[in-house]
């Protein structure tokens, strides 16, 4: 049961419910049941791992984007100018 809830998380990719997951590991009796638990494990560590990626790359565009939005803005004076 808990490797069909497993292969389900990953297919849906639900990080939450991959967490509960790890949280409450049962014990593995059969061969088979370790093998098809270390390769959704690996494949779940995969998934993590480049949603990690893009959420740094989407972090580093939005970084790139306010410095732009900052640039292009006019610089704001902190004194009164009579002058004008």
């Amino acid at each position: 049961m808990w490797l069909h809830k497993l292969k389900v998380a990953l297919v849906e990719q639900d990080i939450e419910r991959l967490n509960l997951l790890m949280d409450d590991l049962p014990s593995l009796e059969t061969d088979t049941e370790i093998e098809s638990a270390l390769c959704l494990l690996k494949e779940a560590t995969h998934l993590v791992e480049n949603l990690r990626d893009d959420t740094q790359a989407s972090m580093k565009q939005m970084q790139k984007n306010i410095n732009f939005l900052k640039s292009t803005q006019a610089p704001l004076t902190s004194k009164l100018d009579i002058n004008s």
